[in-house]
């Protein structure tokens, strides 16, 4: 990085030179990790260094929940090509905005770093099992292992903090997942509270942030030694924790976006030396310089022995209300809006006046912090039920007996997004508003027009 400012700008376009001389403008990587790097990386240093001087790759994924990929790439949009690491993974153009389109609103897919792509499928997570995510927020993992399981079984996505914990939340309801628990707790807790109960558990731990230097120039600043070591610690405490929670059979992967050896191969070390029952089945590396990504690792186990009995036997379950207790204005909205009650299973729960339906194989939720106890199915208001905006995004268009499609080419698609009022409609009652053939939102048609119920705190400016 030591050439003239003519050499580096040379052969490059505009938008290139900009981006440049941004990068040129950002805070320098810390004097004492440029030394270790060097003597981890020997001839590969300069490879490495110069992978500074390029932008960070931006990258969506394709939640499946809602539509295949090729549904997606059908439209068109973003200059997508694939990210080799992950099947429904993709990298988007510089300059494009896929967090300000419809589809992004209706959880179509989820923005994410594409090395960070390469990690849940590690897991190998299968519908019907029981899966943690322990340190989720902001959720782009979560949203991978609820694809995998496709609705079915239990999975618990859960932030130590609070304000990221309700991050991941608010993505766990646009992406439409059903079967979610989201907790804020520490892992210490739930390691007390579900002893052996998971069959797959996801450490995507808190660490220094190393790899991501390119894509977060500021945490350069924040980056010693001292955090390094201070990471490593609390890294090996969170797989203690994670290592008390499952089940003998199951898989563990733990993950990190450092090149730190103490928060990676140190802390892999360390934790099969205290834990004999673990198996390493593999270990994973991402270099900026070698690839179209951030840095990242990963690290995969297996526990010793076959999986206890009855999953009854680990934890208290959750009791749901009794069927013929559900309140009247719920059965007619089940009824008239979703075209009968066989759409859902008898597993619901009232906090206050809100109704959920909750995953199976819930845990007992008393003395949990649980910001989001499964799919929220909206909400009793003056003898009158309102649907959460959360079900809406969770039905596919086939499973409303009330629909409106918008085009994705039309204007009303942005009018419902401002808020607006929709004119011209024929339908009487609660609507579920699409963009093409994807939930978006809710309606309430009635008068020959559509009132708007997107929830206001999204609204489009």
């Amino acid at each position: 990085m030591n050439r003239t400012a003519t050499d580096r700008l040379k052969g490059q376009s505009k938008q290139e030179q900009k981006n440049t001389l941004q990068m040129e403008k950002l805070p320098e990587l810390p004097q004492e990790f440029q030394e270790r790097m060097k003597g981890m990386l020997g001839e590969q240093w300069d490879a490495f260094w110069q992978s500074y001087e390029q932008p960070p790759k931006q990258g969506l994924r394709v939640n499946t929940l809602k539509g295949s990929p090729d549904r997606l790439l059908h439209y068109g949009l973003f200059g997508l090509r694939p990210v080799c690491w992950a099947e429904d993974g993709f990298y988007y153009e510089q300059g494009e905005r896929p967090g300000r389109h419809p589809f992004h609103e209706a959880g179509v897919y989820y923005i994410q770093e594409p090395s960070a792509m390469a990690v849940a499928g590690l897991l190998k997570v299968c519908p019907g099992e029981r899966v943690l995510d322990l340190c989720a927020a902001p959720g782009g993992k979560t949203a991978q292992l609820a694809a995998a399981m496709d609705g079915e079984g239990l999975l618990i996505s859960n932030e130590i903090h609070t304000g990221r914990a309700k991050i991941l939340s608010q993505n766990v309801e646009r992406l439409g997942i059903r079967n979610c628990l989201v907790t804020n707790e520490a892992p210490e807790t739930l390691s007390l509270r579900f002893p052996g109960f998971f069959h797959r558990i996801l450490v995507d731990a808190p660490c220094s942030g190393e790899g991501m230097f390119r894509k977060d120039p500021q945490s350069r600043t924040q980056w010693s030694m001292d955090n390094v070591r201070m990471c490593a610690e609390r890294q090996r405490g969170i797989l203690d924790c994670a290592a008390r929670m499952l089940l003998p059979g199951g898989r563990l992967v733990y993950s990190t976006c450092t090149f730190s050896p103490e928060e990676d191969e140190e802390s892999v070390g360390g934790f099969l030396l205290a834990h004999p029952e673990f198996e390493e089945k593999g270990l994973l590396r991402i270099w900026p310089h070698l690839s179209e990504g951030e840095g990242h690792f990963a690290a995969v186990f297996e526990k010793a022995g076959e999986g206890k009995g009855d999953f009854e036997d680990l934890v208290r379950l959750q009791k749901g209300i009794p069927e013929k207790k559900l309140p009247k204005e719920y059965l007619f909205f089940e009824e008239h809006t979703l075209g009968g009650r066989e759409k859902f299973p008898s597993r619901y729960l009232a906090f206050g006046e809100h109704l959920y339906l909750f995953p199976d194989q819930m845990p007992d939720l008393a003395g949990l912090k649980a910001l989001r106890p499964g799919l929220e199915l909206g909400e009793m208001k003056k003898n009158r039920f309102q649907p959460a905006h959360a079900l809406a995004l969770a039905l596919k268009p086939e499973e409303a007996a009330q629909k409106i499609r918008l085009s994705l080419d039309g204007p009303e698609v942005f009018r419902y997004l401002h808020g607006e009022t929709i004119p011209g409609q024929t339908a009487q009652g609660w609507c579920l508003v699409c963009v093409d053939d994807y939930s978006l939102g809710w309606g309430k048609a009635g008068n020959g027009q559509l009132k708007n119920h997107y929830p206001k705190g999204l609204r489009w400016n």
